[in-house]
């Protein structure tokens, strides 16, 4: 006889979240001998140089002018009229694909690559990215039964690994005949990289070749949580989903957590594009099913900033500028490490923008507990420790690439 009252498919392991696991270990040791004398590289989001988490004035300046009523009302399940043209606007900056967009309201990116799990793959199916991956990406796709693989991301030169891409994705696609691929980038978690033009050309070519016959799908995931810390802000690839094969979707998956600092607001867009308006049409009415099943509705209050925003030419500028500061900031702070890095030899993945890095290791977990000794608190992954530039000053940024490499060869 059973002893369990959760179903089956519910039963889940006893244990926490690493990431704020770790955190907490950091925290406590800040405790005790003080916040600038650790290195606390676990922590997702933007701080200043004294760990003080960053937030936009323009966009909480905003946010407190609000009537209560508009913080305070229902949204519709799909998100305010508004907020979603504004979401387009915000998501593409010029550069939309030719084709039928529809959009919908979701808390957060999060909310966007749960449907994109659950809406556009069979129980069963496998969902194919990168072998440097997000942890919820797995998550997600465990909660809805669905299976997990993943490629190389990186080839022997540290660019993106397409042969091994081509092969994960003919396998998984000759199987299941429609395949979910998650692409995180520009200024990928947990490495930094950028998926360039011309690797998004060969990407999107052999897509093209495989469902010229009618018989395949392909759905592309793009997550660009942090497409607005990229230095270039890296849009034009958006362009290249125009004009294909109704057989091929793809999904933006847009959010107001780090481009606008709403991290708890919880904000974001799901954004469909199909050179076919009927598809379209389909897309946004099973998102728009799975938004009053599964959440209700959104934050009214933060889609309406957003739209604000967005309708306000002087505020835009205002928004961008104070934005642009704080991009310089963490492109600082990744030059520091990059060179740092460089100087100490030190196996770190191909950076290029973001909230991340990355470095290559056998063990992590024991990389991670031998830092933690030096004051240097990061998170183990499957192939390595990721260290949240985001979180750490400049100083410490040129400072952390010393501690790993030392503590590398202490380890081999």
């Amino acid at each position: 006889m059973s002893t369990h009252m959760v179903a089956k498919h519910a039963l889940r392991e006893k244990s926490g979240d690493i990431i704020f696991g770790i955190a907490a270990r950091a925290k406590e040791r800040a405790e005790k001998i003080g916040s600038e004398n650790i290195i606390n590289s676990t922590i997702g989001s933007l701080l200043d140089d004294n760990g003080k988490l960053i937030t936009l004035d323009t966009v909480y300046n905003s946010y407190k002018k609000l009537p209560n009523e508009k913080i305070a009302d229902y949204a519709p399940p799909e998100g305010i009229h508004e907020f979603l043209e504004a979401a387009k606007k915000a998501c593409f900056m010029g550069h939309e694909p030719k084709c039928h967009i529809r959009a919908v309201a979701t808390p957060g990116g999060t909310g966007g690559i749960r449907h994109a799990v659950y809406n556009f793959t069979n129980e069963g199916d496998k969902i194919l990215t990168a072998n440097w991956y997000w942890a919820p990406y797995k998550t997600i796709a465990t909660e809805y039964e669905r299976g997990f693989d993943t490629f190389n991301l990186f080839n022997d030169k540290k660019e993106f690994d397409f042969e091994s891409y081509k092969a994960k994705f003919d396998e998984l696609l000759d199987a299941q005949g429609r395949l979910l691929i998650i692409l995180n980038t520009p200024a990928h978690n947990p490495t930094g990289y950028t998926i360039s033009d011309e690797e998004w050309d060969k990407i999107i070519a052999l897509a093209s070749d495989r469902v010229a016959d009618g018989s395949k799908k392909v759905i592309f995931l793009c997550d660009i949580a942090y497409i607005d810390f990229s230095r270039d802000c890296c849009r034009n690839f958006m362009e290249k989903f125009g004009g294909l094969s109704e057989n091929i979707l793809a999904l933006f998956s847009f959010s107001t957590s780090k481009s606008f600092t709403m991290y708890g607001l919880r904000n974001g867009a799901l954004l469909m594009c199909s050179s076919d308006e009927e598809i379209a049409e389909e897309c946004y009415y099973s998102c728009s099913f799975s938004n009053r099943a599964s959440w209700s509705n959104g934050s009214r209050g933060a889609m309406q900033v957003v739209v604000d925003i967005f309708s306000d030419d002087k505020l835009l500028a205002e928004f961008e500028k104070e934005r642009d500061g704080f991009r310089k900031l963490l492109a600082d702070r990744g030059a520091a490490f990059w060179k740092s890095a460089k100087e100490n030899n030190l196996p770190v993945t191909n950076y290029k923008d973001g909230f991340f890095v990355s470095v290559e290791c056998k063990d992590p977990k024991a990389l991670c507990e031998r830092l933690i000794e030096d004051n240097l608190f990061t998170v183990p992954l499957q192939n390595g420790i990721r260290l949240a530039l985001c979180a750490i000053s400049e100083e410490k940024c040129a400072v952390a690439p010393k501690l790993i490499k030392k503590a590398l060869e202490e380890l081999e």
